[in-house]
């Protein structure tokens, strides 16, 4: 029985293991779903899928999941009526889950054919809740790791002092950490293994860049330099990021992003 979750309806907690982080063009490689039910009982699923496109290496890094791996398995498609029959009437929860497995899950029966809507659901974040019992500003973690009371918080001054402290701080209560600032710069870094530039607006796919954004995203830049040039001399007319209009340029050009060996 379930002591301190009061359930009207059976909740199902899942998580989205994928080809990568757009939702619209990404597709999933494995998904476990836990249904819980309102007395307590639960079950877990768990498929692995062929997305029908390559998994670049950045995903695999994290999900370990490779093309051979998922060569034999189904597609979406080929489960789409089994798994929205089991969802039926379930909220949903999971951790992360509203900014991509929500939004990636629904593409996915879209492109099946089937309507999934989780507007129609409640959703539990449990990455939201965290963020809301600790928050992660600047002011929350001077407390945590300095245990004061930031004074003049987003005053410049205070701001830079506290932001040291801070670090002393971290590097004081977690030995395991770095203590050169070439390692912590690497340890800190948050960037996408996958990005061609800083803003993530083209991406690796394999060894080709696709477009990350608006209406052409998931297609390759070939494609589009040679299908959609329009496209790219409208990126280099707006107030885009440097690194991105000399891509879109570039491939106006015919000159094409190579990704180094040391990245595959």
């Amino acid at each position: 029985m379930l002591e301190n979750l009061h359930l009207e309806r059976p909740l199902a907690v899942f998580d989205i293991e994928s080809t990568g982080v757009v939702p619209q063009r990404d597709r999933i490689v494995e998904i476990a779903v836990m249904k819980v039910m309102p007395d307590g009982s639960s079950r877990t699923s768990v498929r692995r899928l062929n997305p029908g496109m390559p998994i670049p290496p950045g995903a695999t890094a994290i999900h370990g999941i490779t093309d051979a791996d998922v060569a034999d398995c189904p597609r979406f498609e080929d489960i789409a009526e089994k798994l929205l029959a089991y969802l039926d009437d379930c909220d949903l929860a999971g951790y992360n889950i509203s900014g991509f497995d929500v939004p990636l899950l629904e593409n996915e029966f879209k492109r099946a054919g089937l309507d999934f809507r989780a507007s129609s659901r409640k959703i539990v974040d449990a990455y939201a809740i965290f963020c809301k019992l600790f928050p992660r500003t600047l002011t929350a973690a001077y407390k945590f790791f300095c245990d004061k009371d930031l004074e003049n918080a987003h005053g410049a001054a205070a701001d830079t002092t506290a932001s040291w402290e801070v670090l002393l701080g971290q590097l004081a209560r977690h030995p395991e950490l770095p203590h050169t600032v070439a390692e912590l710069a690497d340890y800190s870094d948050m960037s996408d293994p996958d990005a061609v530039d800083k803003s993530r607006r083209f991406k690796w796919n394999g060894d080709e860049v696709i477009v990350n954004f608006g209406k052409y995203a998931g297609r390759t830049l070939r494609d589009i330099a040679e299908n959609e040039p329009g496209f790219l001399r409208w990126i280099i007319k707006n107030d885009f990021p440097d690194d991105v209009r000399d891509i879109a340029g570039n491939a106006l050009l015919g000159k094409f992003p190579e990704r180094k060996s040391s990245e595959n």
